[in-house]
């Protein structure tokens, strides 16, 4: 992991494409700026599990769905 100090209005870049800025401190947050193209997703953590979660979740109820599915299809060529 890289920690680097920064001061409020400093930023970090990452790649061309990525800068975040230090827009607010106090003694227990840090309020951040982040520009980044709209294609690249930008999410708290706590989102970004939930979204995996629910992604997961919905891709192994497809899952279940195609095998109902095939095993419905075969029982009607028997």
């Amino acid at each position: 992991m890289l920690i680097l100090t920064r001061k409020i209005s400093e930023s970090i870049r990452i790649g061309d494409d990525i800068v975040i800025k230090i827009v607010e401190l106090d003694n227990r947050h840090v309020k951040l700026g982040i520009e980044a193209p709209r294609s690249i997703s930008v999410n708290r953590e706590e989102i970004y599990e939930r979204i995996q979660a629910e992604n997961k979740a919905a891709s192994d109820a497809k899952d279940n769905d195609l095998k109902n599915i095939a095993g419905m299809l075969r029982n009607k060529k028997k």
